[in-house]
């Protein structure tokens, strides 16, 4: 499975999701977002300033937009939120808004999308050469997440996945070695993660660890140092230790590997769309696919 297989499969659904895009007013977000719509993935309510984002489309559209609802607002992330909360629409997007100002209406008490879950960012890699996805978590959330939050990105990642078509994910918990160290900590949640696994802590998926990058990605490494299981090698997610491992590599794959991506935040009520500035509109196009896909799979849209 690729993201172009994720992509159709969006397109190919009867009943269209609506993402509430908070601050649409923007090149690359409307970009993605007209793009989106034109090949049938989801419908759009986008918040934000309405004489920008109407005299956009006019300018680079002649087809209808009749499913594009634009709504003129002071208090886009709020709005945004709401509508989602309220049912109106079944995805969040962030435009062109600060990730805080849009996680704290993501997290408002009375209209919030609160789960109780932790909030965790899964990226989905499409590495040239690469035969399948590689998912990525967490690279943009949690900043050093003890093991009690690792168990819930976990578990958020291989939710997730499933969602994407991944029938029971092979997730390789990430550190430096492949041994237990008590000096390194990741080392140690690792294989605290594996037993949870194992006890049905943590469902859905198999877990091992710890695991080296090239022993989880790559059967001859594994192979070379002996290493054993169902994930060496075969890894479907990769669970990194802290913000700065899941940030690099993310940054790795895009730079170096030029790797396609798509990124959706996970564990609250709805799926968000939640890019950097920086990302291309391509990717925030795979990201709405993403999102579109999980939507439909866990909803049967």
């Amino acid at each position: 499975m690729l993201l172009e297989d994720l992509v159709s499969q969006a397109k190919n659904q009867q009943v269209k999701p609506v993402i509430a895009v908070a601050e649409a007013g923007d090149q690359e977000v409307m970009e993605s977002v007209l793009r989106a719509y034109k090949e049938g993935i989801a419908h759009f309510i986008l918040f934000g300033n309405a004489v920008f984002i109407s005299d956009w489309l006019e300018k680079n559209t002649r087809d209808s937009t009749t499913g594009i609802e634009i709504v003129s607002s002071q208090t886009a992330a709020i709005d945004a939120v709401k509508a989602v909360h309220s049912g109106k629409a079944d995805i969040l997007m962030k435009g062109l808004v600060s990730t805080s100002v849009l996680l704290k209406a993501v997290l408002n008490k009375e209209c919030g999308l609160r789960t109780g879950k932790v909030l965790s960012h899964v990226a989905a890699f499409e590495v040239s050469g690469y035969d399948r996805l590689i998912f990525v978590t967490d690279a943009a959330m949690n900043i050093h997440p003890d093991l009690n939050q690792k168990s819930q990105i976990l578990q958020n990642a291989i939710d997730f996945v499933q969602q994407t078509g991944v029938a029971q994910p092979k997730t390789a918990v990430l550190a430096a070695v492949e041994n237990v160290n008590p000096a390194m900590q990741a080392t140690l949640d690792a294989a605290n993660l594996t037993v949870m696994n194992l006890r049905n802590q943590i469902t859905g998926g198999i877990v091992e660890g710890p695991l080296a990058l090239d022993n989880a990605v790559s059967t001859e490494a594994a192979a070379h140092k002996g290493i054993k299981g169902e994930v060496a090698g075969k890894a479907d997610i990769l669970l990194v230790p802290t913000i700065e491992t899941g940030n690099i590599l993310y940054k790795s794959l895009i730079y170096f590997a030029r790797a396609k991506v798509g990124a959706v935040i996970c564990g609250a009520k709805a799926p968000i769309v939640l890019t950097s500035r920086a990302d291309s509109s391509e990717s925030k196009y795979l990201s709405i696919a993403l999102a579109v896909k999980s939507v439909i799979t866990d909803k049967k849209l």
